[in-house]
């Protein structure tokens, strides 16, 4: 036999083998997509309560009865074709089940200006606030598949269908597999039902298996030339209100965008005054507004807090009020200066906030900052109203406020009348928790009474503070030293602010400790950080964020240390948070008193006499005393755990608070 034939009999051989190892392969993957799309095989023997928990969801999303009569539609053709889906109006849906689900179509309306209709928007504000927020993570819906059809009308030009729009892209954004690019259906031309079952024919088929799309193999349940599609889709979508956002390379430095600029221009903001320029130019208002924040005027925000919601919900509190007896639902978090004089390696806005050594800038009226942060804030919370868990008389004490948390973002005593301020919302009785970097000691000596004074003490040796904090200022040791000093001689109470950042400073108990006798601060608080995100601008991981148990071993060496000057106090699990208290202000016959009098502070406030800190103390409750069972949750709460998943691990060592 000649070598050419036996080279061509082996070329055949090559071949017929790779097209059976393909045909194999080809039949194993469209076996394991039909296994894993239907949620409801006809071999399946579980009872119907386990069913049931396994079906798909169906959500609709309306206002005048079209989406939930197309979702009726579909869920009849769904059924016939024995694919078990649970129907959901999107309002009664508890949106972090999400997480939960493996398989979801959403049939969604848009209403006015372009937005979901009222009952509806809690869910979506959801799906729109995981997926901006660094701590929540990219993996969050990578179990689900889903997939998307609007109802909308396209006179409405840019804002047509932007609710389907948008929820598609959330879910992407969070890990969810989109089986179909979003399909449109516009009531105008009449065309809704005709795309509408085109649209269920299709998904029917891929939920059966017989994922094929022109030809092409979807892979799980997507197909190849779909991200195509989607691509090019994006490339020429029309103008929308999104558009206007400004990506974070903007922010780094490249400058707004040609759009960006036309925008700031139309709507008159030119950016001076008075030969002084605003703090927030365009680019910083449009990062910050995607974030979730309310800008008022042009230095200062307010942001509803994710613990303010919790406990509107009847949820729980944050850690404020199992160390301090604050009513979380009753919360403002907001902040007088968005600038800052340092970059620490853990903000959570990832240096989206303007940065400067001094005030520069057009200065706001301080009555009317107030006035416009509590108008913003009720604002928000009035859009708790028919959010599962919310009752009226929770509504109506959130649209009260009685604290405000002056640590939202930047540097609050940089602003030249945080004085003013702070008296405002004092004659309201509304308690303060400021915080201050510690980089502005002579502010901190100007500072009129606070409720609760935080200087944030990130590091113990210059070295790890210079790489933690970032600082602007060259003599930034010195001013964290003088800052502490000035926190010594405060009467009110003082707290130093630890954030615990693993492989950075766990292991500078010696140091620390040495820091307690120049500040003398009558509370420590001890917390892991909060992962946020990896950028460019910081490379913490997952690796860095620190477990429960290691900020619990942490503060009890640091009590140790103290040699029962400081006695670890309270405790908040979930927040990963732990305090430390002064044993001989706080603990009076083996009872601690760290939580707050708040009536009784703003009456020694008003009658203008000097007061300590120990004339507006109360009684610790036993369940937020360290070591309780409840782990400083509070019982007459409603404990709800939600999943969350982050790139490393499913699992999250620290939760925000």
């Amino acid at each position: 036999m000649s070598l050419t034939s036996v080279q061509a009999r082996l070329t055949v051989l090559a071949l017929l083998s790779a097209t059976t190892f393909y045909c194999l392969y080809k039949s194993r993957r469209l076996r394991n997509l039909r296994i894993s799309l239907n949620p409801n095989p006809k071999t399946s023997s579980s009872s119907s309560s386990s069913s049931s928990s396994r079906n798909g969801k169906l959500f609709f999303i309306s206002q005048t009865g079209t989406s939930k009569a197309l979702a009726r539609r579909l869920l009849d053709l769904l059924t016939f074709n024995n694919l078990a889906f649970d129907l959901v109006d999107a309002k009664d849906y508890e949106p972090e089940d999400l997480p939960k689900e493996t398989l979801v179509l959403i049939i969604a309306s848009t209403w006015e200006d372009g937005k979901a209709p009222p009952d509806a928007r809690f869910f979506t504000d959801w799906l729109a606030e995981s997926a901006e927020d660094f701590r929540v993570g990219s993996l969050l819906l990578s179990k689900c598949k889903f997939a998307v059809f609007g109802v909308g009308s396209r006179a409405y030009g840019a804002t047509f269908n932007a609710v389907a729009r948008d929820l598609s892209k959330r879910m992407r954004g969070l890990g969810g597999a989109e089986m179909l690019p979003v399909w449109e259906g516009d009531v105008d031309e009449g065309d809704v039902d005709e795309v509408f079952d085109a649209w269920g024919g299709k998904l029917v088929k891929l939920l059966k298996g017989d994922g094929v799309e022109n030809g092409v193999v979807l892979d799980n349940g997507v197909s190849a030339e779909s991200d195509a599609e989607s691509e090019e889709e994006s490339d020429d979508e029309e103008y929308s209100p999104e558009s206007e956002i400004v990506d974070l390379e903007d922010i780094a430095g490249k400058g707004p965008s040609r759009r960006s600029a036309a925008v700031a221009k139309t709507n008159g903001i030119n950016g001076t005054s008075n030969g002084k320029k605003d703090m927030v130019t365009p680019v910083i208002r449009a990062s910050l507004e995607k974030q979730g924040y309310k800008i008022i005027g042009s230095h200062s925000g307010v942001k509803i807090c994710r613990w303010t919601k919790s406990q509107l919900r009847g949820r729980g509190g944050c850690y404020k009020h199992s160390f301090y007896g604050i009513e979380s639902h009753r919360c403002m978090e907001a902040t007088p200066s968005l600038a800052c004089a340092n970059k620490c390696v853990f903000c959570w806005r990832h240096h989206t906030n303007p940065v400067g050594k001094s005030w520069q800038w057009k200065m706001d009226d301080p009555l009317e900052i107030v006035n416009s942060a509590i108008d913003q804030h009720t604002k928000m919370i009035k859009q708790m109203k028919g959010v599962p868990g919310v009752t009226l008389e929770r509504l109506m004490e959130g649209l009260s406020p009685r604290h405000c948390a002056l640590s939202l973002v930047g540097e609050p005593i940089m602003y030249p009348e945080i004085n003013a301020v702070v008296d405002e919302l004092h004659r309201r009785r509304i308690s303060t928790f400021l915080v201050t970097n510690a980089q502005f000691p002579e502010k901190i000596k100007m500072l009129k009474p606070i409720t609760q004074l935080y200087v944030s003490v990130d590091a113990a040796t210059k070295e790890s503070l210079k790489a933690i904090d970032r600082p602007l200022f060259g003599d930034f040791w010195e001013r964290f030293l003088d800052s502490l000093k000035a926190l010594r001689d405060k009467q009110q109470r003082t707290v130093y602010r630890l954030t615990l950042v693993k492989g950075w400073n766990t292991k500078e108990v010696d140091a620390y400790f040495n820091l307690f006798s120049i500040g003398k601060p009558d509370f420590i608080e001890i917390k892991g950080v909060t992962y946020c995100g990896s950028s460019a601008t910081s490379k913490l991981t997952m690796e860095n964020v620190p477990w429960h148990a290691d900020v619990k071993a942490f503060s009890e060496a640091l009590a140790l240390r103290s040699e029962g000057e400081y006695e670890v106090t309270c405790e908040h699990a979930h927040s990963c948070c732990v305090l430390l208290a002064k044993t001989d202000k706080f603990k009076i016959n083996g009872q601690w008193f760290t939580w707050i009098d708040y009536e009784k502070f703003h009456d020694l406030v008003a009658s203008g006499r000097p007061f300590d800190s120990k004339d507006y103390m109360a009684a610790t409750p036993s369940w937020a005393v360290y070591g309780a069972e409840e782990g400083g949750f509070d019982p007459d709460q409603l404990r709800y755990k939600k999943e969350r998943r982050h790139n490393r691990s499913s699992q999250v060592p620290a939760g925000p608070g």
